[in-house]
């Protein structure tokens, strides 16, 4: 079908999808080691020799989305940075071992029984996504691997680009002889069509939305199928007492400019009261010199007068934006009690040469991905060696962190008898 499907046909429509993606799981989920690492190599070939073709209509895309803020845009670019990333990803993950089938915890019971876990498929999932046309590629190679079917749906602002991602991934699936329906996405811009996939438990198993916080607290609120999630990312990270100076400028000026629209930027800064003196205005300087606005507290504005004031507000905001939020504290027990407090539990970081206190960041702080003197744009699935990501999840059952491959899948029980019955 073309994207213009008529509002009549939608429900018809989302259902067709349905049905090939349970159809498409059966046969994933059967599918060889060695046919889902052909598909993902041959993915990877497709995105190198289709670099003209997708730039031509990721770029029908960003003039047709002019309007848009600018991060919004800067996720919508297929640069060629961007398609090299994801490219190198499918190889990445083709040469990852295959989770699937992948037998542990094997123990005889005194019955004569053995019971163990099997790692399995999760079968169909759902992605709603916005803006970032790489991940289509993403969550279509992890699917892949991860040997379930999947139906995605892409924002309407990336259509272009999503159609023309879409149809090398089914080439490459029909290349190794899987079936094209293992990845499908939803080629209508209409927005009832996310109403309609959400709500299909006979033939979606789980929902993965990757977008603003909106769009995720209306798929947690009306999905009838299970959600992986996280709402947003307000990161932290925070210079210690005993702290390298050089080190600590470097890692937060790398986790707040190197990239203001991803989830995993630092957006406050937490400085103990010791090192205040020293870092703030050197930390400042490199923020203005990048034209990024710091609102402070009290203390943070008398050392830094071209600050602004910051609102109650401030300490819980996603800024995706040259802006941070600056707080100055007397303990390590006061930063951890205002990240907990504050924070999206999505990533957090210390920069410190204190072991212990280390330590207790590490083991005290609530989020997905804690971190010792390093920048928080590490929290990726790329960078974490998981091949992509589907998503970042700060929920705490199934998956939490950036979700790989076995995020996508689940297990169960076996049991291995020789003939043996319950006394």
């Amino acid at each position: 079908m073309n994207a213009a499907v008529l509002p009549n046909d939608l429900a018809p429509y989302m259902r067709q999808l349905g049905e090939r993606a349970r159809a498409a799981a059966t046969l994933m989920a059967a599918a060889s080691t060695a046919a889902k690492n052909q598909a993902l190599l041959a993915l990877a070939r497709r995105l190198r020799e289709a670099g003209p073709a997708l730039q031509a209509a990721n770029e029908r895309d960003l003039q047709a989305a002019s309007g848009l803020d600018a991060p919004m845009l800067d996720r919508l670019k297929l640069a060629p940075k961007v398609l090299a990333t994801v490219a190198e990803g499918c190889e990445q993950i083709a040469a990852m071992p295959d989770p699937i089938g992948e037998i542990s915890g094997v123990k005889r019971r005194p019955s004569g029984i053995s019971v163990g876990q099997m790692r399995v498929p999760l079968g169909v999932f759902g992605m709603i996504y916005e803006s970032r046309p790489n991940v289509t590629i993403e969550a279509a190679s992890l699917a892949i691997k991860s040997g379930n079917a999947c139906i995605l749906r892409g924002g309407s602002e990336a259509l272009h680009s999503n159609l023309a991602l879409a149809a090398l991934v089914a080439a490459a699936l029909q290349e190794a002889g899987l079936p094209a329906d293992g990845v499908q996405l939803v080629n209508t811009t209409d927005r009832a069509a996310v109403g309609l996939l959400i709500a299909m438990p006979e033939y979606v198993d789980v929902i993965i939305p990757r977008g603003g916080k909106g769009l995720i607290e209306r798929i947690s609120r009306e999905a009838r199928v299970p959600v992986i999630k996280h709402l947003d990312g307000n990161c932290h990270s925070y210079v210690d007492a005993e702290v390298d100076l050089e080190l600590a400028l470097k890692v937060v000026d790398n986790a707040k400019t190197q990239k203001y629209s991803p989830c995993n930027a630092t957006e406050s800064l937490l400085v103990h009261s010791k090192q205040a003196g020293a870092f703030l205005p050197r930390i400042a300087a490199i923020f203005a010199a990048k034209g990024v606005e710091m609102r402070g507290c009290l203390r943070t504005l008398a050392l830094l007068p071209g600050a602004k004031p910051a609102t109650e507000a401030d300490w819980s905001e996603e800024y995706l934006a040259p802006i941070i939020s600056v707080k100055v504290v007397d303990s390590l027990d006061e930063a951890i009690a205002h990240i907990n407090r504050y924070g999206s539990h999505h990533t957090d970081a210390i920069l410190t040469t204190n072991h212990p206190n280390a330590m207790r960041f590490l083991r005290e702080v609530d989020s997905a991905s804690v971190m010792v003197n390093a920048s928080t744009r590490f929290a990726d699935g790329f960078e974490y060696g998981l091949g992509a990501e589907i998503g970042i999840s700060t929920d705490k059952f199934h998956a939490r962190g950036p979700v790989g491959l076995e995020g996508l899948t689940s297990m169960k029980w076996l049991v291995l008898g020789q003939g043996e019955v319950r006394q």
